[in-house]
C-alpha cells in the first residue's frame, strides 16, 4: 500500500486562475500607460457644455480610469449573480 503524500503539489504560477486572469490586465494597463504618457500635446475636449483645454494624457488616463472602474464593477456583479445560483 503507498501512504498518501502530505506534502501540497507544486503547481506553477500560470496555472493558478487569478494569476491567469491579472497577466493580460497587466499586459495591457503597461501598453495603455505608455500609449497614454507619449500623448503630452494639449487639446480641446468638449465635456458636455464646456470646453475644456488639458494635456491629451490626462484625457486618455480619465478614459482608461473609467474604463477599469466599469469592468470591475462588471465583474463583480456578475461574480455575485453567480454566487447567489449556486448558494
Amino acid at each position: 500500500m503507498t501512504q498518501p503524500s502530505t506534502e501540497k503539489t507544486h503547481r506553477s504560477l500560470l496555472s493558478r486562475p487569478a494569476v491567469r486572469r491579472l497577466v493580460p490586465f497587466a499586459l495591457i494597463t503597461a501598453i495603455a500607460l505608455v500609449f497614454i504618457f507619449e500623448n503630452r500635446s494639449s487639446v480641446e475636449i468638449r465635456l458636455l457644455i464646456p470646453m475644456v483645454t488639458m494635456p491629451l494624457w490626462g484625457a486618455l488616463l480619465i478614459a482608461w480610469a473609467l474604463g477599469v472602474l466599469a469592468c470591475v464593477f462588471t465583474v463583480r456583479r456578475r461574480s455575485s449573480r453567480h454566487s447567489r445560483r449556486r448558494g
